[in-house]
């Protein structure tokens, strides 16, 4: 299931992205380093729903994925074993 906080992208305010960044290497870890590194403020940042704000609980943009543990286990425990937008 797609995320649909970050519209499935992992990332929280992406459009602030620059787009030459965005569209040039959809690689994650670009991302971050952008957003820790850019000379001006933004509001992007990992989701807080597919993942903690700090990390993501499996693939950045989707719930529910193999590596997720299911009910009061799992990342979603907080909210009955559901995510936020589901």
């Amino acid at each position: 299931m797609n995320c649909n906080r970050c519209d499935g992208t992992g990332l929280l305010n992406h459009r602030q992205i620059p787009e030459r960044i965005w569209e040039s290497d959809r690689n994650l870890v670009t991302m971050i380093d952008w957003m820790d590194n850019n000379e001006w403020p933004n509001d992007v940042a990992i989701c807080d729903c597919c993942g903690d704000g700090e990390r993501w609980y499996g693939e950045p943009g989707s719930h529910y994925g193999s590596e997720d543990p299911q009910g009061p286990s799992g990342p979603y425990a907080y909210n009955g074993g559901l995510c936020e937008c589901h």
